[in-house]
């Protein structure tokens, strides 16, 4: 994700881009990643253990909002029928004209449905050229204040961190979801966004969903239940294939950290901001950036006032 995106329709993104069939990359990732102990029972059972000396305010915590029906975990989505097949999608929407370009089209979660009452925290992890880092402080920072946050993983990161994907996936305080298979904005037509191109027809917005898709839940034991592109650029086909899949298209309403670019005091101003119902996009794959240390400050403001913090619905 970048800061200042347009959001007009965009010509200019014929540029190549080889279609990636990753089945075997996903095979090999499977075997390689060893096994891991699950993390301990979820913060909100034993929040006053862990407030110990330098793990901040031990009596500002965020109340934590489930969705499930069982009051613990959100109910997982699941689609209407069998997943189509590649062949499927491409032969329903390859003559399908998009109408729109941009990060808000038709069907794109950016906001919590009417009457939540908490903040979505989410984490892009990007991997490949947008870094394949891991910010170790801005998850210490939100377990330490039992924060939970959507994280956003792509497979070029989870093949370079495959132990700590593998972690993450184990803490409860977090749930995985799908950035994408090469980071690429999710296009019918070939358009790009901060001059990355995007997928250029149907068959290529299946191969950047699907075969992390498979990474993910190999690691988590269930399908992610939301997709966000990289750059979160989305034309409004592609949210329909993404709907078909039983995917739901995730995008956000505020910048918190400009793609990881901001220093640490814009980001705590932009985060500052959030209120409830916001969808708050930061980064977590970029441990030198002022992320970490502009969300503390965020949160402790806000957990102060009694804000709290939800998984996406």
């Amino acid at each position: 994700m970048e800061p200042n995106a347009p959001r007009h329709l965009s010509q200019d993104g014929k540029g190549p881009a080889r279609r990636t069939l990753l089945l075997a990359a996903v095979l090999t990732l499977s075997a390689a990643v060893p096994d891991l102990q699950p993390r301990p029972q979820h913060p909100s059972v034993a929040r006053d253990a862990s407030a110990e000396a330098g793990n901040g305010p031990a009596n500002v915590s965020a109340p934590i909002l489930h969705t499930g029906p069982d009051g613990d975990e959100p109910a997982p989505r699941t689609p209407a029928g069998p997943v189509p097949s590649r062949t499927q999608v491409v032969d329903t929407y390859a003559k399908r004209q998009a109408r729109y370009w941009g990060l808000e089209a038709p069907g794109v979660l950016t906001r919590l449905p009417p009457g939540s009452q908490g903040i979505a925290l989410t984490l892009d992890f990007c991997g490949g050229s947008g870094g394949s880092g891991y910010d170790q402080a801005l998850l210490d920072t939100l377990r330490r204040r039992h924060v939970p946050a959507t994280l956003f993983l792509n497979s070029r990161w989870v093949t370079a961190n495959p132990a700590t994907a593998r972690q993450l996936a184990a803490d409860p305080l977090f749930e995985v979801a799908n950035h994408g298979t090469s980071h690429k904005p999710l296009s019918t037509g070939g358009n790009t966004a901060y001059g990355i191109p995007g997928t250029r027809n149907a068959g290529e917005v299946y191969d950047e969903i699907m075969p992390n898709d498979g990474v993910l839940a190999g690691i988590t034991g269930k399908r992610p239940r939301y997709f966000r592109p990289g750059t979160a650029y989305m034309d409004d086909v592609a949210v329909d294939i993404l709907d078909a899949l039983g995917v739901k298209a995730a995008g956000f309403s505020i910048n918190g950290d400009g793609g990881a670019t901001y220093p640490a005091a814009l980001v705590a101003k932009e985060v500052g901001k959030a209120r409830a119902g916001d969808v708050v996009i930061c980064h977590g794959n970029r441990p030198n950036s002022g992320t970490a240390e502009g969300i503390k400050q965020a949160l402790d403001k806000l957990l102060a006032a009694g804000i709290a913090f939800t998984h996406l619905p």
